[in-house]
């Protein structure tokens, strides 16, 4: 096993890790500058009406992307597997 391998499984492993991160990311982004902006407008300055929906609003897309996820992270770690035996030789 040569430095540049593990430099590639490094590179794959955290292109998969942000590539699954990056939908429930979003989704806070998104919730946190709406809720942003309905202060900014009704000048309602709470600091627990920012976190309550992000909460929610990531808990639930989890919920609904957790299959998605599921299926993707076997589907590297299958070829990680597969593929490990090239790589120790």
């Amino acid at each position: 096993m040569n430095p540049d391998l593990v430099g590639q499984i490094a590179k794959d492993a955290i292109e998969i890790t942000l590539f699954l991160a990056l939908p429930i990311l979003g989704t806070g982004l998104l919730v946190g500058l709406i809720v942003s902006l309905f202060q900014a407008v009704t000048q309602i300055q709470e600091a627990t009406l920012v976190f309550v929906p992000k909460i929610i609003a990531v808990l639930v897309s989890l919920l609904f992307l957790a299959p998605w996820m599921m299926q993707k992270m076997i589907f590297y770690t299958e070829q990680l597997f597969i593929n490990l035996p090239h790589y120790v030789k």
